[in-house]
C-alpha cells in the first residue's frame, strides 16, 4: 500500500520526484535488499563450476571474493546508467540492474573445471556480447515480432529448468562433495539447512506483507545461516578467517583475467542478449504501467536496452557478469507506489560501496552451500514459473503446440543428455557448436524462432487431435500481430 506521507499522488508517479532524504534512503536500500541474493548468486555458481575452492583457506578464495565484489559494484554502475542516464543510454526510470541468471547455462560450459583459466574466454564473450546487446537498442522495436510469448516463455522456462539441478546439488552439500563421493552429501544435516531456508521463505511469501514478503529469500537465508551456526555447520573461526582474509577496500582491476576471443562464448552471449533485451522491455513496461499508469515510450525502451548492454560491457572489462533489469524490483515499485528514479539511485550507490569493500564479499562467502541451495531452489523455481506465466499468453493451437513440442524436446533433451557424463550426443561436432548445443537453451530458442517465422498461420485452424493425443490446448492468449 502506498504511503501518502511520501508525497502527493502526482509526485509519486513522477520519476524525477525525490522524497525527503530520511525516507528516500530506506526506500533505496529496500531495493537492494530485494535483489541482493539474486545478484551475487551467479558469481558463486560460476565459481563453483570453474572448480574454485570455497573455504577461506582455499587458494581460490581471493578470486571468488573478487567475482562477488564485481557483481555488486557493476550492478550499481549499470543501475546508475538507467536512473541518471548518459546521452541516449538509460531509460531515466527507477530500473534496478543486476547479474542475469539467463547467461548461467552459457557460462557454466565455458568455465567447467578450468579454474581461473576459463575466465578469459568468458569475459571476452561478456564484453562482445554487451556491445551487441547495446546495439540491439537501435532495433529492439523492429525485432520484437520475432520474440512472441511462445518463444520468450519457452526460453525462460528452459533457463529455469537448466538451473534447478544446481539448487538440488547445493542443498545436498555442493558439487565438490558430490564429485568426491563424500558420505555427508545428501545427508540429513545438509537437507535440514536447505529446508529451513525454503520453509521460512515460503512462510514469509504467503503470510507476511510489505518488505518482509519482498525480501523473503534474503530473510530465509539469514535464518538458515544462524541455524547452521546453532547446529555446528558453521563456526566462528571460519567467519573470522573469511573476514580477516578480506581487504577493507579494493578497486576493480581492468582485464584481471585477460581477454580471449572464443566463438562459442561470443555466439552464446549474443544470442542470449536477445532474451535479456526482451526481458528488459517487459520490465520497463511493467514499471511505467505499475508506477505511472502509462505505456513506456520508445526512447525509454531504447535507453534501457542501451544501458543493459553498456552495463554488461563495462562490467566485463573488470570481471563483472552480464547485467539485466531485475523484475522483483518492478513489483516493489508497484507495491510502494514510489516511481522516483532518485530513490533507486541511492540504492545503486549503496551497491557500489559494497562492491568496493571486499569484506562484504567475505561475509557472503561464509554462507554454507546448503543454505544457498535452499535459496536458489526457490529462485530458480520462480524462473520456471515466470516462463510458464509467459506461456499462458499463448494461443495453444496446433501450430504453436508443434513449435513448442519440437523446440522443447530437442533443447531439453540435449541439455539433459549432456549433463549425464560419458559420451556426448554432440561429441562429433566442433567445440563451438558442441558447447552451444549442450546448453539446450540456444537450440530450443533458434528452433522456436525459425519455426514461428516460417510455419504458415493457417495451420492454427486445423485439428490438433493427431498431434496432442486428444489433449487440446485451451490458452486464452494469442500471439501478437506481425
Amino acid at each position: 500500500m502506498t504511503d501518502s506521507t511520501l508525497g502527493t499522488p502526482a509526485q509519486l508517479r513522477d520519476p524525477n520526484y525525490t522524497p525527503a532524504l530520511y525516507k528516500a534512503v530506506p526506500l533505496g536500500i529496500q531495493h537492494v535488499l530485494a535483489m541482493f541474493v539474486s545478484n551475487v548468486t551467479p558469481a558463486i555458481i560460476v565459481a563453483g563450476a570453474a572448480g574454485f575452492g570455497f573455504g577461506s583457506n582455499s587458494p581460490d578464495f581471493p578470486e571468488l571474493l573478487y567475482l562477488i565484489q564485481m557483481s555488486m559494484l557493476f550492478a550499481g554502475v549499470a543501475t546508475l546508467f538507467q536512473t541518471i542516464g548518459m546521452g541516449p543510454v538509460g531509460a531515466r526510470l527507477p530500473i534496478v540492474q543486476g547479474t542475469s541468471f539467463a547467461f548461467i547455462p552459457i557460462m557454466i560450459p565455458l568455465v567447467a573445471g578450468k579454474g581461473v583459466d576459463g575466465l578469459a574466454a568468458l569475459f571476452g564473450g561478456v564484453i562482445i556480447g554487451g556491445l551487441f546487446h547495446a546495439a540491439l537498442g537501435t532495433v529492439i522495436g523492429k525485432i520484437r515480432f520475432a520474440l512472441p510469448p511462445l518463444v520468450t516463455g519457452l526460453v525462460v522456462t528452459m533457463i529455469g529448468l537448466a538451473l534447478v539441478k544446481v539448487g538440488i546439488e547445493y542443498a545436498a552439500g555442493g558439487v565438490p562433495a558430490k564429485m568426491s563421493g563424500a558420505a555427508s552429501y545428501g545427508g540429513l544435516q545438509s537437507w535440514s539447512a536447505a529446508l529451513v531456508v525454503i520453509f521460512v521463505t515460503l512462510g514469509l511469501k504467503f503470510f507476511a506483507r510489505g518488505m518482509l514478503s519482498v525480501s523473503a529469500v534474503l530473510v530465509g537465508i539469514l535464518v538458515g545461516y544462524f541455524y547452521c551456526m546453532a547446529i555446528g555447520m558453521l563456526s566462528f573461526e571460519s567467519i573470522s578467517g573469511s573476514w580477516e582474509r578480506s581487504a577493507a577496500f579494493a578497486l576493480p582491476v581492468p582485464f584481471k583475467y585477460g581477454f580471449e576471443f572464443s566463438i562459442a562464448a561470443v555466439i552464446g552471449f549474443c544470442l542470449m542478449a536477445f532474451v535479456s533485451a526482451v526481458e528488459t522491455v517487459g520490465d520497463v513496461s511493467g514499471i511505467t504501467k505499475g508506477g505511472a499508469g502509462r505505456e513506456a515510450t520508445d526512447d525509454e525502451i531504447k535507453g534501457a536496452t542501451f544501458a543493459d548492454g553498456f552495463g554488461s560491457l563495462i562490467g566485463g572489462l573488470f570481471g563483472g557478469f552480464p547485467n539485466t533489469s531485475f523484475s522483483q524490483n518492478v513489483g516493489l515499485i508497484a507495491m510502494t507506489g514510489v516511481m522516483s528514479r532518485h530513490v533507486v539511485t541511492i540504492g545503486a550507490v549503496f551497491l557500489i560501496i559494497c562492491g568496493l569493500v571486499p569484506k562484504v564479499g567475505g561475509v557472503i562467502r561464509t554462507i554454507p552451500i546448503e543454505v544457498l541451495g535452499g535459496g536458489v531452489i526457490v529462485m530458480f523455481g520462480m524462473v520456471v514459473a515466470a516462463g510458464i506465466s509467459m506461456l499462458s499468453d499463448v494461443n495453444w493451437n496446433r501450430r504453436n503446440m508443434v513449435i513448442f513440442a519440437v523446440a522443447l524436446s530437442i533443447g531439453l533433451g540435449l541439455q539433459l543428455e549432456a549433463s549425464g557424463g560419458g559420451a556426448n550426443a554432440l561429441q562429433h561436432l566442433p567445440d563451438t557448436l558442441r558447447i552451444l548445443g549442450a546448453s539446450g537453451i540456444l537450440p530450443a530458442a533458434l528452433i522456436a524462432i525459425v519455426l514461428n517465422l516460417v510455419l504458415p498461420e493457417d495451420l492454427a485452424s486445423e485439428a490438433t487431435e493427431e498431434v496432442s493425443g486428444g489433449m487440446q490446448g485451451h490458452g486464452t492468449g494469442s500471439l501478437p500481430g506481425k
